[in-house]
């Protein structure tokens, strides 16, 4: 059916009676159309034969205006005209965006996220070092070489501890697109790290006078991040379960950590010490749902994020550099040992899974003794701040 297309027509148009859809074809244009299905939804079409005289039809994006959705289909009739096919170019542009590596690695973390206990670590990866400079490529051209001067980058800005985590994460996620291609192979070999096994084992640990400066300064304007710095040395948990501490996961002192966001894939009960409890109290709320919304927060909707920024400007702060924040964690494992906490209650403190037949069938929770390795941590740490006091008096 031919007929003039105004944005009036366009507006009431309707699928004739009894029909799935009617196609309203514009006089002025030949071969630009509007489409009304029987349920009401509308879409412009252009329609035209391709160089083997085989008919084509497009659907143009629906939300475009009239003049807009043709223009467009003028477009697309001139370049058909001139012995091209943007249907065929279109269903190849379609298919190469689900061939970039940034496509590819969502699925990946979509897929196996659930079976991955790190990762939040290479989701880190991917969207704040490798998605920037690769992202956008078909996963074909992702070579060594570009690999190579992405970890470059890295080795130069982060170090070469870094570059390598970053490496075993593009290397997981390039061989598992490997196992599911028929004729992809992996370019990344042997012979590509930066570091040697021994020196990607950190052992730094913060001592007395970098525990006074950190602490220090992490009470001195610096915010959530600050905030939840202090958290961490107090509980010893790993970042992320930190940074995503909501309120309505704490039932007076206890702190139920999400199977989800656990290293261990299970609930951990964490009962806080009195100074840790009373660290959450100084805390302000932020948000529409501050009762039960995060506590580490910079806007209320999420856990605290930027963590690279956030870790540059307090380093400058207070004078400590060459620690990450999960060397917290080890810190407080460290000081546990010092205050003579009992090895196996202060590493169910921290969450690890007891190896062997006693982890297999010993279910105890141990809260009562968990409770105690945190009370000896939180007065370790008194100790060390109060000394500091103590020497300046």
């Amino acid at each position: 059916m031919k007929i003039k297309l105004t944005p009036a027509f366009v507006k009431d148009a309707s699928a004739e009676p009894g029909a799935e859809r009617t196609v309203y074809w514009d006089e002025g244009l030949q071969g630009f159309g509007l489409m009304v299905m029987a349920s009401g939804s509308r879409s412009y079409v252009v329609q035209y034969r391709n160089s083997r005289r085989q008919s084509r039809r497009m659907t143009l994006n629906s939300v475009l205006k009239l003049e807009a959705a043709r223009k467009e289909a003028m477009g697309i009739l001139s370049a058909a005209a001139k012995g091209a096919d943007p249907l065929a170019a279109r269903r190849v542009a379609a298919a190469a965006a689900t061939n970039t590596l940034k496509a590819i690695g969502d699925v990946y973390l979509e897929r196996e996220g659930k079976r991955l206990r790190s990762i939040e670590q290479r989701r880190d990866h991917l969207e704040r070092l490798v998605y920037p400079k690769l992202g956008n490529l078909q996963v074909e051209d992702v070579t060594r070489k570009k690999i190579v001067n992405l970890l470059d980058k890295i080795e130069d800005e982060n170090g070469p501890v870094m570059a390598d985590a970053v490496l075993a994460t593009i290397r997981r996620l390039l061989a598992w697109h490997a196992g599911r291609s028929d004729d992809f192979r992996s370019p990344i070999v042997r012979g590509m790290a930066r570091s040697k096994p021994h020196e990607r084992r950190r052992q730094r640990k913060l001592d007395d006078a970098e525990i006074r400066k950190v602490w220090e300064a992490a009470n001195q304007g610096s915010g959530p991040f600050g905030a939840m710095l202090r958290f961490i040395l107090l509980t010893a948990t790993r970042r992320n379960e930190a940074a995503d501490l909501q309120r309505s996961e704490l039932t007076g002192s206890l702190w139920l950590i999400p199977a989800s966001r656990h290293k261990s894939k299970r609930d951990f009960l964490l009962p806080l010490s009195a100074d840790a409890a009373a660290h959450i109290e100084t805390i302000p709320k932020v948000g529409r749902k501050a009762t039960g919304g995060y506590v580490f927060t910079t806007d209320g909707k999420r856990g605290i994020r930027g963590f690279s920024k956030f870790k540059k400007q307090f380093d400058a702060d207070c004078g400590v550099t060459g620690w990450t924040i999960h060397d917290l964690r080890r810190t407080a494992r460290s000081l546990m040992s010092r205050a003579g906490v009992d090895p196996d209650h202060a590493e169910r403190a921290m969450g690890h899974v007891i190896p062997g037949i006693r982890g297999t069938y010993d279910v105890h929770e141990f809260q009562a003794e968990k409770l105690a390795a945190f009370e000896s941590l939180a007065a370790q740490l008194r100790n060390i701040l109060n000394s500091e006091k103590a020497g300046n008096s």
